[in-house]
């Protein structure tokens, strides 16, 4: 049993790895915190982070049962997110500050408050859902939380809460990445990001309409024909 628990553990380590990649996910978070000060940007990497885990927890305890209640197919759920973070890949191209940044009618108002508080926005999205928490890594942990007892939906938690610690450090270091690169290389490395920010959401919503059609098609082919009088 705890031989299993572990091999269990380290294949849930690497599946969160391979789809919430915090490696890919830090030049989006500097592309995106790019004009806010240092401690907008640890707030925003935090919050960021406890969204995430919360959104796993939450799918991998009461995922199915959200899925039945509000009718959610991974189909729809990938394409509302690839939606999204095509529109952030898009703004992050022209060069400009996204609306999901600093949204038009806070952007230039005296209230600083208000501006802190959208520029904090970001972390719930698109960086905690679904940046990190997206479509592939709510599908992941459904799946580990199918199996039978309670302590492998534990231990996909808890490998979940490893890859979020990463990924917390990752963000934490991209100062550092941003004086190595200099302005002039960071605003490259932005409209960089932003075309392929806007590839993976354009990805997440081909293979939202796949998953649609497929399941549109097998749907078609349950219903049983009448034979011919």
């Amino acid at each position: 049993m705890f031989n299993d628990l572990i091999t269990f553990g380290l294949t849930a380590l690497a599946g969160y790895f391979a789809i919430a990649n915090p490696i890919s996910a830090t030049p989006i978070f500097i592309a995106l915190t790019s004009d806010d000060r240092p401690v907008v940007k640890r707030q925003i990497a935090r919050n960021a982070v406890f969204t995430a885990i919360f959104v796993v927890v939450l799918f991998s305890v009461a995922g199915k049962l959200i899925f039945e209640m509000f009718g959610i197919t991974m189909a729809a759920l990938r394409i509302a997110g690839g939606i999204l973070v095509s529109i952030v890949g898009y703004q992050m191209l022209q060069g400009r500050s996204s609306s999901v940044q600093v949204p038009h009618q806070v952007e230039g108002e005296e209230g600083a408050a208000d501006v802190i508080k959208a520029q904090l926005s970001i972390a719930v999205s698109p960086l905690g859902m679904p940046m990190i928490a997206g479509p592939g890594t709510i599908a992941t942990a459904v799946g580990f939380a199918a199996n039978p007892g309670f302590l492998y939906t534990i231990v996909s938690i808890c490998a979940f809460l490893v890859i979020a610690a990463l990924t917390y450090i990752m963000f934490m270091q991209a100062q550092r990445i941003v004086r190595f690169l200099g302005e002039t290389n960071l605003t490259v490395v932005t409209r960089l990001m932003g075309l392929i920010v806007a590839t993976i959401g354009v990805g997440m919503v081909i293979t939202g309409l796949s998953d649609a059609a497929r399941d549109f098609l097998q749907t078609i082919q349950a219903i049983p024909l009448q034979r011919p009088i």
